[in-house]
């Protein structure tokens, strides 16, 4: 891709300081960039890069200012971070013009496949699903029956999507992710072996959704599971059957969510939290990475720990335990 510091200036309403006619060839880290290349500047620990990189150009705040020479052009920008991942999706845009269906593609007759779609080689779908316009199914995907794909959708290799599953507009399923299996439904007899307990529900997602590769969702025991609106899933997470994930809520890798807890809107949930079954967390929660939640959680609360305490409450205590050893061994003396 062959742009200029203003075009780029223009698409994300930026001011652009310096040669707005310098081409951009391509992207890089502020640390590594070359002649052509286009950075940005959001965390203040990296600005002595700003004087150093071989970048052409960068994106930097609108309060900016440079205590030595810059020889690259700036483009100025109310939130650096934000304007960046606006041009990374500009130049990531390159799947769209693929149309088509791989001779190497085995798709059941009663599906319905819109003719702007692209379907990779090595890809299975089944009965009466529906596969909606410019989505793209990567190679080697399976796709089961009735399900629904909406537009815009993005699938990478190696996606088992099963039975039955409802999947939004513009959602990106990443590889190897399982979307649909049995939920983990087992009833003990008296023999101590277990009963599988049938799992006829389904899995229902939103749009703009995301999903990490090796993630897994299942499908609900009755009703859906349903992963809402704007959601993103790191790498390697477990939903489990019937969970419900509110609007725009953030959860990190290696997390897990058991069985039928519902979890609000705009939550952050850090990486290899684990949540029981059956609970509720609120709107706006956020999460400390390892924690352990093992109770209802209020809306705007903040906890760590486990099991999961409040934020503050958790460093308050812990000032106390690093204190420990001496309290014992001033109990000791006393004694």
């Amino acid at each position: 891709m062959n742009l200029t510091a203003g075009h780029i200036a223009n698409q994300i309403n930026g001011t652009v300081v310096g040669d707005k006619d310098v081409k951009i060839l391509n992207i890089s880290k502020i640390e590594e960039g070359s002649k052509g290349s286009l950075t940005f500047l959001a965390n203040p620990k990296y600005t002595e890069y700003i004087y150093s990189t071989n970048a052409s150009a960068a994106i930097v705040s609108d309060d900016f200012e440079p205590t030595k020479k810059v020889t690259l052009t700036l483009i100025k920008v109310k939130d650096p971070y934000s304007s960046f991942t606006t041009i990374l999706e500009l130049f990531n845009n390159n799947h769209s013009d693929r149309k088509g269906i791989s001779d190497l593609t085995v798709i059941d007759k009663s599906s319905k496949i819109s003719d702007s779609a692209y379907i990779g080689s090595f890809s299975t779908i089944g009965k009466n699903s529906i596969i909606g316009s410019d989505c793209v199914i990567e190679n080697q995907v399976f796709i089961g029956d009735n399900v629904k794909i909406g537009e815009g959708s993005m699938i990478y290799p190696g996606v088992k999507i099963l039975n039955d599953t409802i999947i939004g507009k513009n959602c990106i399923i990443h590889s190897s992710c399982s979307i649909g299996s049995d939920g983990f439904g087992f009833a003990p007899n008296e023999d101590g072996t277990y009963k599988k307990i049938p799992q006829t529900g389904n899995v229902i997602i939103g749009d703009n959704v995301e999903i990490g590769s090796n993630s897994t969702i299942d499908r609900a025991t009755l009703g859906s599971t349903i992963i809402n609106n704007g959601v993103k899933l790191d790498n390697q997470i477990q939903i489990a059957h019937n969970v419900e994930i509110g609007e725009n809520t953030a959860i990190a890798a290696q997390s897990g969510v058991a069985g039928s807890t519902k979890i609000g809107k705009n939550c952050m949930i850090g990486g290899q939290v684990g949540i029981i079954g059956h609970i509720k967390i609120g709107d706006n929660v956020k999460i400390q990475a390892q924690a352990g939640v093992t109770s209802n959680i209020e809306s705007n609360s903040r906890i760590t720990g486990t099991p999961a305490i409040s934020y503050m409450n958790y460093n308050k205590s812990y000032v106390h335990f690093k204190n420990l050893p001496e309290i014992v061994k001033k109990i000791d003396k006393k004694d």
